[in-house]
């Protein structure tokens, strides 16, 4: 007798997994949360290549794991805050159903998404970090417009500022679309690109309200992954 499943039964088995390149405990380094132990579940894959990318092992590879195996393994740690990244986790569309569940648990859970992907389907009780991309990055013109107006106060918007430039950009866009009265907007220096000090008193002279933030992870631990 074969033991083959038929298509709809294989289909079924992966209907419930998500493609992992590492799920892991550290310290949030950014957002709203930083300095908080956090339980990181970081998903293979992205479509953008951004010239300052620390994450580009995630790129390929990963395994694939089912959303048991991920929530054992996130209930392993002991701890109340995870981290959905990338790659960029939204490419995954059951990423998605994997947010819901997270929450459904208990956790307070946050999204790390690049801001190129539709973020509306995102459950509402999920924090939402939304990285637009400056034109240092060479990945500005993915930036989805739409995104901004479905963002409210449990959201974040990011920037990755890389010199005097990419600020002049993001100021006029905080400006633009009003973003603070939306959601907390944060500013932090590229590491090894633009000195934080720079940045932080181009913010103050420019009396603009955003948060300054340094990206503590790689004070710490540089790009060691899992770290």
């Amino acid at each position: 007798m074969s033991t083959v499943a038929p298509p709809a039964a294989a289909a079924a088995g992966t209907a419930d997994r998500l493609r992992i390149t590492e799920i892991f405990l550290s310290l949030q380094g950014e957002a709203r949360d930083a300095g908080w132990p956090t339980v990181f579940v970081r998903l293979t894959g992205c479509p953008l290549r951004c010239t300052y990318c620390d994450t580009a092992y995630a790129f390929h590879g990963g395994e694939w794991r089912s959303f048991d195996e991920i929530l054992a393994e996130v209930a392993r740690h002991g701890v109340r805050h995870v981290c959905v990244t990338g790659g960029e986790p939204l490419a995954q569309k059951r990423c998605v159903e994997l947010l819901q569940r997270l929450c459904d648990a208990g956790y307070e859970v946050s999204l790390e998404t690049s801001g190129a992907l539709d973020i509306g389907g995102v459950d509402p009780r999920v924090s939402r970090v939304l990285d637009i991309k400056t034109p240092g990055s060479g990945e500005s013109a993915r930036n989805r417009w739409e995104n901004l107006p479905l963002l409210g106060s449990r959201d974040q918007v990011k920037f990755v500022v890389c010199d005097r430039a990419d600020f002049e950009w993001a100021r006029e866009v905080v400006r633009e679309h009003a973003l603070p009265a939306r959601c907390d907007v944060l500013f932090s220096p590229s590491f090894g690109q633009l000195d934080g000090r720079e940045l932080a008193d181009w913010i103050v002279a420019e009396r603009l309200p955003v948060r300054f933030q340094l990206q503590l992870h790689k004070l710490l631990w540089n790009d060691e992954p899992g770290r």
